[in-house]
C-alpha cells in the first residue's frame, strides 16, 4: 500500500497509532516493529531521515454492561507498555511524539478532541520539520537517583518548569525489591519529582501514569503533559517486559 507512493517526494510523516498492538505479548514487540517501520519508510523514499511525528495512545478503559473495567495493577497494563514502546522510537533522529493521556475519553476508543491533537502535532511539525524554535514536547523522564527512603525522578523538556495539575500530583506508585507497588507521595523540586511512601522504606522503582486510563497530573507550565514512564523493567511472568533502562 505504501510502495506506489514512494515515487512522490514527501516532507514528513504523521502516524496515529491504533490500539491493536496493545495486547499482552505484543507491546514489547512493537518497540522493534515501529522503529523498523520508520527506518524502512525512510529507506523506501530515499530522502534521508524525513520527520516522523506520531501520537502516543491516549487514555482508555474497556467497558462492560456493568460499566468500566477495573484498572490493571501497575505490573499488567499492556497499554502502558505500548506507550513505552512508542516512546522508544524517539531514539531515532527527527522524530516527535505527541502525548495525549490527558485528552482521551475513557469510554470512547476514538476520543473527539482531535483539535488539540492536531495543535500539538503542528508544534512538532514546526520544530522538527521546519526548524522553528517552538516548545513541542512535554516532560520526558530521563533518569532517577535513589536518596534513602525516596527516589528523585529527573525530566527533560520541562519548558518553563514542572507543575501539578489542580495543585496536586497523583498517578505515582513506588515499590521496593518485592515489586509491590503502592500509591506514593510526590512533590516537585526544580526539574525533578521526589517520590516516597512510608510503606516502602527502601524504594527501588517508580512508575507514573502506568495504566490503561491513567491519572495525568504532571505537566510543564506550558500545559503539555508528561509522558508515562517506569524506572524498572519488571513484568508479570509470561507477559512482555521492557529492555533495560540506563540511568
Amino acid at each position: 500500500m505504501i510502495a506506489p507512493l514512494t515515487r512522490f517526494s514527501i516532507r514528513g510523516v504523521i502516524w496515529y497509532q491504533g490500539e491493536s498492538n496493545a495486547e499482552p505479548y505484543r507491546a514489547l514487540e512493537y518497540r522493534t516493529l515501529f522503529q523498523t517501520l520508520i527506518s524502512d519508510w525512510r529507506h523506501a523514499w530515499n530522502e534521508g531521515p524525513v520527520p516522523f511525528l506520531f501520537v502516543q495512545l491516549s487514555n482508555f478503559r474497556e467497558q462492560t454492561s456493568l460499566g468500566l473495567y477495573a484498572q490493571p495493577n501497575p505490573l499488567e497494563s499492556a497499554w502502558a507498555e505500548l506507550r513505552e514502546s512508542q516512546a522508544a522510537a524517539l531514539a531515532l533522529p527527527n522524530t516527535g511524539m505527541v502525548v495525549t493521556i490527558d485528552i482521551g475519553d475513557p469510554a470512547n476508543i476514538h476520543p473527539k478532541n482531535k483539535q488539540e491533537v492536531g495543535r500539538r502535532l503542528s508544534s512538532f511539525a514546526r520544530t522538527v520539520a521546519y526548524g522553528e524554535n517552538v516548545l513541542a514536547a512535554g516532560p520526558i523522564y530521563c533518569g532517577v537517583i535513589a536518596e534513602g527512603d525516596r527516589i528523585r525522578v529527573r525530566f527533560d523538556h520541562v519548558g518553563g518548569g514542572l507543575v501539578a495539575k489542580a495543585g496536586a500530583l497523583g498517578g505515582f506508585v513506588i515499590a521496593g525489591r518485592d515489586r509491590n507497588f503502592v500509591e506514593a507521595d510526590a512533590r516537585i523540586e526544580g526539574n525533578a519529582v521526589l517520590v516516597r511512601s512510608p510503606r516502602v522504606p527502601q524504594p527501588v522503582s517508580v512508575r507514573y501514569a502506568w495504566a490503561d486510563d491513567p491519572e495525568a497530573t504532571l505537566f510543564s507550565r506550558e500545559g503539555l503533559p508528561a509522558s508515562p514512564f517506569r524506572t524498572d523493567e519488571w513484568s508479570e511472568p509470561g507477559r512482555t517486559s521492557a529492555t533495560a533502562h540506563s540511568h
